[in-house]
């Protein structure tokens, strides 16, 4: 657990290291400051506040998102929203180094969130 990262919505932990592999778990659009406080509106606003979550789990285990290698992204309104996330993506990542990337849409995500981000990085 991170002590900085936003509050869990479920009993798993932030991330789990293995040989080197950071496994960060899926992050919902929630303020860490205010775990309460109405979720941000739009697919924009929460993506933004989601990488903010995962740049909190990932600089507390000494990572950035330079170490990314694979991010999953799950959209709850897929055909809506896909657009815009993939116009709002590559703005996180160092120009022609975006990791890989899967897309799934769901049917619906804890807290009512539009949008959960799980990923994998490498440790140098």
């Amino acid at each position: 657990m991170i002590a900085s990262g936003p509050r869990p919505v479920a009993p798993f932990s932030h991330a789990v290291e293995a040989d080197g592999w950071l496994f960060v778990t899926g992050q919902m659009p929630t303020d860490p400051a205010a775990p309460d406080a109405a979720l941000p509106q739009g697919i924009e606003a929460q993506t933004r506040r989601v990488v903010e979550n995962l740049k909190l789990v990932l600089a507390g285990t000494g990572l950035g998102l330079e170490h990314v290698t694979m991010v999953r992204i799950y959209l709850t309104q897929f055909e809506r929203d896909y657009a815009a996330l993939n116009a709002l993506w590559p703005s996180f990542f160092e120009a022609g180094k975006l990791p890989a990337r899967t897309t799934i849409g769901v049917t619906a995500l804890a807290v009512g969130a539009l949008v959960e981000i799980d990923l994998v990085a490498k440790r140098p």
